[in-house]
């Protein structure tokens, strides 16, 4: 991948992580109302891992995306962050409550997640090539 900084990556990942458990935790009562899946305390070691391998495969998709892109700026980095998450998350919460039922407050729930996770990883590897 051209002019992908691994550094950059990695603090993205690491961030992005911090703020989704955050947002989950903040939320966790509204989660739990919504989801039988949601949890309270802490999860299990095993899923902690995943989550950060699911963290790091998304951020380093997202670096080669705005290194091909050329992408390198703030303003650059939102509009990529956007454009993901409208053409994925939002498309497929909105399937999701079409086609399967999904509350509407659980979809908003996640598709809140994935805004925030998908503009911070985007800014951080675009601007920190």
């Amino acid at each position: 991948m051209p002019n992908v900084n691994p550094i950059a990556i990695a603090a993205a990942t690491a961030a992005v992580f911090v703020i989704s458990s955050t947002y989950y935790a903040v939320l966790s009562q509204q989660w739990a109302d919504v989801s039988g899946a949601a949890t309270h305390g802490r999860p299990e070691p095993r899923k902690v891992a995943l989550e950060l391998v699911r963290s790091l495969i998304l951020t380093t998709v997202i670096a080669g995306l705005a290194a091909r892109g050329e992408i390198t700026d703030l303003s650059g980095g939102l509009l990529l962050g956007l454009a993901l998450w409208v053409g994925l998350p939002f498309v497929l919460w909105t399937g999701a409550m079409l086609w399967e039922n999904t509350p509407l407050k659980l979809a908003a729930l996640h598709a809140g997640d994935w805004f925030v996770k998908l503009l911070v990883i985007a800014v951080i590897v675009s601007i920190w090539q």
